[in-house]
């Protein structure tokens, strides 16, 4: 069986990628696979990282897109080598909302996403992209996190160079519309299978079960979904 890397990105906080991330994990596991659930925080902590957390740690408020590369690579390799049927991954490839808030252009995110198509192989790639209308995220994110987050949130952007015009919410969502049209286009170019999942009308179980529906015409499994 070949590896399958699963993935799960999102066009703004609150559009409920990690929950969806956490229930296709569950999902494939419970159907006998061998599964590694790679939490959004775990990129500072997981072994094939280490160099992420390290250039951070040495006071970098940015990442080398080649490190993010030969991590990736690393990280396909140890699975593997661990014999993983799916990493479903969440937030990870192919980093577009780092690297445009660290002031990288367009070009340079092409050239990124041919060498992160590269170092995933022979790993095929899935990336099922949650998107919602941005305000209307920002404002469930807000209301599920509260205020400080808001705060945190505007502060995060307009802090990173890409991302200075943010002073705002409604500036936030605006940056938010600009990316998302910026993921499609990007994604379009590449190798991978792309499941766009419009969650706008959507619960969270709801929003698993469509999911679900097209991954097992990719992956070709079958199953029940999981609760």
């Amino acid at each position: 069986m070949t590896m399958h890397l699963i993935s799960v990105i999102g066009s703004s906080p609150g559009v409920g990628k990690s929950t969806l991330c956490r229930a296709v994990a569950q999902w494939l596991t419970s159907v006998g696979a061998s599964v590694d659930h790679f939490e959004e925080a775990d990129i500072l902590t997981r072994s094939a990282f280490r160099p992420v957390a390290e250039e951070f740690a040495g006071g970098a408020s940015a990442v080398q897109p080649a490190t993010l590369v030969e991590c990736t690579r690393a990280y396909v390799a140890d699975s593997l080598a661990a014999g993983k049927d799916y990493l479903v991954t969440d937030a990870l490839l192919p980093f577009i909302p780092s690297l445009v808030a660290w002031g990288h252009d367009e070009g340079t995110l092409v050239h990124v996403m041919e060498e992160l198509a590269r170092a995933v192989e022979p790993a095929q790639v899935t990336v099922v992209y949650v998107h919602d209308n941005p305000e209307t995220a920002l404002r469930r994110a807000v209301e599920r996190e509260g205020d400080v987050w808001e705060d945190w949130y505007v502060r995060k952007l307009a802090g990173s160079p890409g991302t200075r015009a943010v002073h705002d919410l409604s500036s936030a969502a605006a940056h938010l519309r600009f990316e998302a049209d910026l993921t499609c286009r990007l994604l379009a170019q590449t190798p991978w299978h792309v499941l766009s999942l419009d969650v706008g009308t959507l619960n969270a179980q709801e929003a698993h079960a469509q999911a679900q529906h097209h991954l097992m015409d990719v992956l070709a499994v079958t199953g029940q979904p999981s609760t």
